[in-house]
């Protein structure tokens, strides 16, 4: 586990947890989620289990959704300790320009402080309205949705908001979160890599969008753990890590229960003392005080509380004092860590079909896909799909039993690093699964061959939207 240098390492044991425990974890994970991409677990400052499914791997980056957000009020609390900013500033105070021509009581009302805690007051998610903004001023389209709540008396999660605070940010900082954050955050605690999306405007999208690998996740939670103390230097003020980590304001309404615990500075609150940062479809910082210990998790899980239900099953009552004897299942799980994988595609290597299909092109009628032509060269334990958006054709290696790594731009405006593997499943079927392994991606393809036809049939794992897609007919010219 050396990619982690900066954090000590030691047995499970030697921190008071039990090897078994983690290894029921994994088991269970494997048996009711099955989407786990990786997983740290720190107790006491130390190390104590550390494992990726491949293909993910240690020194990739991960989309963190929302757990971005947790990023965003640092960098908030870090201005406010320089005095740039307070939490009790007016909103419009830092856009004077892009206030609409009559300002509601509730808008001149709203406050940084309610951003923070996704009170601002509206009754619904800004975000689409703020992307769809013609002109990219996100901003000004913020300022133009309807307060109809007095900011402060009512949580609505509101990404939009924290959006708002990425611009303020940049507004009294001079600088992109990502720039402000280098060398007050990331620099110290030895992130480096990290990547933030953008709005049209060159602005840090703050909600969503930033990109570091697990390891940098497991860092931040220790961070907050140790109360803003890292290595002898206070990089986060003790005094904003408690108020960013309590609860702010109740968020009662929402049935999973780890999502009504209440809600801080862009931190939720858990059952059992913890908090934690999180982000769509399972990417976790949870950071246990009572226990002293952190939880980083990447996923891609359409449920994120049957996650959290596994690590208070298993690894939160495993968590004792002082220090257990060595476990006779350690071996074993330093083993099963070493060779977690996500299955590839499963069935025969080969079909009668293959020489049949293997060098002809398929054409597709215009889709939202974008998919215009696909085709197949089948070889000994490899196939070779060629995908066709607009102008470019993009080949991309399926291994047989096992991931190969390539880039394709499928599902993607630009390149981006894939693994794919591919399996028949019947003697017309072909099935590719494909992993995109800086995200929690991880679409299956079946394809039916009849006659001159191949169905296209697009599975995502996860998705903001519908999990269904119609099904392609693609022809051969």
């Amino acid at each position: 586990m050396s990619h982690a240098n900066n954090l000590p390492q030691s047995t499970p044991e030697s921190q008071g947890i039990s090897s078994s425990a983690i290894l029921a974890f994994l088991d269970e994970a494997q048996q009711s989620v099955e989407a786990l991409h990786s997983l740290m677990l720190l107790r006491h400052g130390h190390l104590v289990a550390a494992g990726w499914w491949e293909p993910y791997g240690p020194e990739h980056p991960h989309m963190l959704f929302s757990l971005s957000k947790s990023f965003t009020a640092t960098a908030v609390g870090l201005a406010v300790a320089e005095g740039r900013l307070s939490v009790d500033d007016s909103v419009l105070g830092f856009f004077s320009e892009d206030a609409p021509a009559r300002v509601s009581a509730n808008l001149a009302a709203m406050r940084v402080r309610h951003l923070l805690t996704m009170t601002t007051g509206h009754t619904e998610d800004t975000l689409s309205r703020v992307v769809r903004q013609r002109e990219g001023n996100w901003a000004r389209a913020f300022l133009r949705c309807p307060v109809n709540r007095e900011p402060g008396t009512h949580f609505v999660y509101n990404s939009g908001a924290s959006y708002m605070l990425s611009a303020i940010v940049q507004k009294v900082t001079g600088q992109k979160l990502v720039d402000y954050l280098q060398p007050r955050l990331f620099a110290p605690l030895g992130i480096t890599g990290a990547t933030w999306e953008e709005c049209p405007r060159g602005v840090n999208t703050g909600g969503w969008g930033l990109n570091v690998k697990t390891e940098d996740i497991a860092r931040f939670g220790q961070l907050y753990l140790q109360k803003g103390m890292w290595q002898g230097q206070q990089i986060i003020p003790a005094l904003w890590v408690a108020e960013a980590t309590r609860c702010q304001v109740p968020n009662d309404s929402n049935p999973n229960p780890d999502w009504h615990q209440g809600y801080g500075y862009q931190f939720w609150r858990c059952r059992y003392g913890a908090y934690r940062g999180d982000g769509a479809f399972g990417q976790f910082c949870i950071v246990m005080p009572d226990q002293d210990a952190v939880v980083a998790i990447t996923s891609g899980v359409r449920n994120m509380q049957a996650v959290l239900d596994l690590v208070w099953k298993h690894l939160l009552p495993a968590m004792q004092e002082p220090s257990l004897p060595e476990d006779a299942a350690a071996q074993a799980l330093r083993r099963r860590l070493a060779n977690l994988m996500l299955p590839p595609a499963r069935g025969q290597h080969s079909s009668p079909m293959a020489s049949v299909v293997s060098g002809k092109e398929y054409v597709f009628l215009r889709n939202d896909m974008r998919l215009k032509t696909l085709s197949f060269d089948f070889g000994s334990d490899t196939c070779t799909c060629t995908f066709q958006q607009g102008r470019r054709k993009d080949p991309v290696v399926c291994g047989s039993g096992a991931w190969v790594r390539g880039v394709t731009r499928l599902e993607s405006p630009t390149p981006r690093p894939v693994a794919a593997s591919g399996a028949w499943t019947a003697d017309d079927t072909y099935q590719i699964k494909l992993c995109f392994y800086e995200t929690p991606f991880r679409p299956t393809i079946v394809c039916r061959f009849a006659g001159d036809e191949v169905a296209f049939d697009f599975r995502p794992n996860v998705a903001f939207g519908p999990l269904e897609r119609p099904i392609l007919v693609g022809r051969t010219t």
